[in-house]
C-alpha cells in the first residue's frame, strides 16, 4: 500500500512538473482567432530577454512548418558570436488548448515543454507581420517580425505592452539582424 502510494505520488509530481511549464504570466493572454496558416514560415527575432540558450546569438531566425500530427516543426537558427559558428535547434510545438488560440507548448528536449504564448500579432492581408511572444513567466519575451527590422513605433509599442504585463524591458536585447538586411 505504501509502495503504491509512493509510486503514485512520484507520477503526480512528475506530471505536474512537466505541465507546469505551459502556464502564462499574470496579465498575458493568448490571442484569440489565431490562424496557424498565417504564422507559418520565416520570422526574424527583433528583441528578446536574455537566456542561456540564445546567449551571444545574432541573426536569430525561426521557421515554423506544419507537422503531419497537427503540430508544428520549429527550426531556430542563430550565429553564436563567441565561437563564430551558426547554431540550429529543431523542436516541435502543439496547441495547449484550442488551435485558434495562440498558446502553444514547445519542446526542444524530449518530453519537456515550455509555454509559447503569442499575445499580439499584426496582420497584413492574410499573413501575420509581427508577434509579441511570452514564455511561462516574465523571464521569457520575444518580438518577432517577418522582416529583419521594425519601425521605432512598433518597438516602442512592444516595450510598453510588455512592461504593462510585468516584463523588465530595460533588459531587452535588440538582436543584430544586419547579416539579413543585406539580403532584403
Amino acid at each position: 500500500m505504501l509502495k503504491t502510494y509512493g509510486v503514485r505520488l512520484i507520477l503526480v509530481v512528475t506530471l505536474v512538473a512537466l505541465t507546469a511549464c505551459t502556464g502564462a504570466p499574470d496579465g498575458v493572454r493568448a490571442v484569440k482567432g489565431f490562424k496557424v496558416e498565417s504564422y507559418l514560415g520565416q520570422w526574424y527575432e527583433i528583441a528578446r530577454l536574455d537566456h542561456s540558450f540564445e546567449r551571444n546569438m545574432t541573426g536569430v531566425t525561426a521557421y515554423y512548418s506544419l507537422r503531419d500530427d497537427g503540430g508544428l516543426t520549429v527550426l531556430n537558427r542563430g550565429f553564436k558570436t563567441d565561437v563564430q559558428l551558426w547554431s540550429e535547434a529543431q523542436g516541435k510545438a502543439f496547441f495547449v488548448g484550442q488551435n485558434d488560440t495562440g498558446h502553444l507548448k514547445v519542446s526542444f528536449f524530449g518530453p519537456f515543454y515550455g509555454s509559447y504564448i503569442i499575445f499580439d500579432v499584426g496582420r497584413v492581408e492574410e499573413d501575420y507581420q509581427y508577434a509579441f511572444v511570452s514564455g511561462m513567466n516574465t523571464d521569457y519575451l520575444w518580438l518577432l517580425s517577418r522582416t529583419p527590422t521594425v519601425s521605432n513605433k512598433l518597438l516602442s509599442d512592444f516595450k510598453l505592452r510588455a512592461a504593462e504585463r510585468g516584463f523588465d524591458t530595460t533588459q531587452l536585447i535588440i538582436v543584430d539582424q544586419s547579416m539579413h538586411q543585406k539580403n532584403q
